[in-house]
C-alpha cells in the first residue's frame, strides 16, 4: 500500500501551488464528435498547456515541492517524451540543472524540443525502463533528486487538477475518457473525480504495442512488457516493477481498460485536425479514436482528455493525406 496515500486536499492544495505555472486549460464541446456518439461530448484541450500537454501539472507540483538544497543539487528525469519537456522547462524558470533520460524510442519531433529546452539529454537504451536505470544511476552519481513521471504523490496531485476544472465547468459529468500509461493521470482524475461522485465513469485507454498497465492489472502485479513502435508513443513505458502508487489507484479507479489500433489512433489526429483544426498527438487522439469506432459505453456528459500536441510533421502529413473531410472517408 502507498506510504503516503493522495487525498482530495492534496489536490486542492497542488491546485493553488501550480497557478504561477499552469493555467486552467478550455473545456470545449465538440459537436462532430457529440453528434457520432449520440451524447453530450466535450473535449478537455490539454494540448494547450505550457510545454504542450497535461505533465507539466504533476511536474510543477512535484519540483515546487523540493528543498532548496534539492533544487541547488539539479534534478532528472526518465521519459517518453511529454513530461521531459515539462521537468525541463520547469527547470530553466527556476533556474535549476536539469537531466532528462530518454530512449532511443522517442520520436525525432520530441528530440528537438528537448534539445532546445536548456536540459541536458542523455539517449539510453531502448525502452523507458533503460532511460529510468539511467535517471537513477545520475542520482547515485551526481546528488540529482529523480522527478518520476508518474509514481509520485506529488505528481498524481498535480495531474488530478484537471478534475477538479472538469467539475468547474461541468459539473454533470459522468464519463471521463484518456489515454493510460503509467497510471499518474487516471490515479489523479480518479481520487478528484471519484470522491465527488463514486458513480463517473474513468476509462483507460492504451496501445496494443506496450501496455504495461494493461498487462499488469491482467497479472495481478506490475510486470514488464516489450515497447513497440506506435503512434501513440506516449502511452510507452513501463510502469515500474516496484510500482508504489498507481498500479494500485489505477485497480481502484479506472472502470474499464481498452486497447486501441494504430488505426484508430490515426483515426482520432484526423478527426481533431479536420473538425478542430488542431495537431495532436497519437496519445491525445486515443478517446476520439475510440468514441469513432464504438469502443466504449458512454454516459450523457462524456470528457476527451486531449492530453498533448507533440506529434512528428510526417505523422500529420500522412494522417492529413489520409483523413480529410473531402476523401469521403465516412467516420470524419
Amino acid at each position: 500500500m502507498p506510504e503516503k496515500p493522495v487525498t482530495l486536499r492534496d489536490i486542492w492544495q497542488a491546485r493553488k501551488r501550480i497557478t504561477s505555472i499552469s493555467e486552467k486549460t478550455p473545456l470545449i464541446y465538440s459537436p462532430g464528435l457529440s453528434e457520432i456518439a449520440g451524447t453530450s461530448v466535450h473535449l478537455k484541450l490539454e494540448n494547450l498547456n505550457v510545454g504542450g500537454s497535461f505533465k507539466i501539472r504533476g511536474a510543477a507540483n512535484k519540483i515546487l515541492h523540493l528543498t532548496e538544497e534539492e533544487r541547488k543539487c539539479g534534478v532528472t528525469t526518465f521519459s517518453t517524451g511529454n513530461f521531459g519537456m515539462s521537468v525541463a522547462y520547469i527547470a530553466r524558470k527556476l533556474d535549476i540543472h536539469a537531466t532528462i533520460c530518454i530512449s532511443n524510442r522517442v520520436p525525432k519531433a520530441k528530440v528537438e524540443t528537448l534539445k532546445r529546452s536548456g536540459a541536458h539529454i542523455e539517449i539510453y537504451g531502448d525502452a523507458q525502463d533503460d532511460a529510468e536505470k539511467r535517471s537513477y544511476q545520475l542520482e547515485q552519481e551526481k546528488g540529482l533528486t529523480v522527478i518520476h513521471p508518474f509514481d509520485d504523490p506529488d505528481v498524481i496531485a498535480g495531474q488530478g487538477t484537471i478534475g477538479l476544472e472538469l467539475l468547474d465547468e461541468l459539473p454533470e459529468i459522468d464519463t471521463v475518457i484518456g489515454g493510460l500509461s503509467g497510471g499518474g493521470l487516471h490515479s489523479g482524475l480518479g481520487i478528484a473525480l471519484k470522491s465527488t461522485d463514486p458513480e463517473i465513469q474513468v476509462i483507460g485507454l492504451s496501445t496494443a504495442k506496450g501496455a504495461a498497465m494493461y498487462e499488469s492489472i491482467k497479472q495481478g502485479k506490475p510486470v514488464s512488457i516489450q515497447e513497440n513502435n506506435t503512434l501513440a508513443d506516449s502511452l510507452l513505458g513501463g510502469i515500474g516493477i516496484n510500482n508504489r502508487y498507481t498500479f494500485n489507484m489505477v485497480q481502484q479507479y479506472v472502470d474499464q481498460i481498452v486497447l486501441l489500433t494504430e488505426e484508430e489512433f490515426a483515426q482520432g489526429i484526423g478527426f481533431m485536425l479536420s473538425k478542430h483544426r488542431m495537431v495532436i498527438e497519437g496519445a491525445a487522439a486515443s478517446g476520439i479514436g475510440a468514441i469513432l469506432n464504438h469502443q466504449i459505453p458512454l454516459g450523457s456528459h462524456v470528457v476527451v482528455i486531449i492530453s498533448g500536441n507533440s506529434v512528428d510533421m510526417p505523422v500529420i502529413l500522412d494522417v492529413a493525406e489520409r483523413y480529410t473531410c473531402n476523401k469521403g472517408e465516412g467516420l470524419l
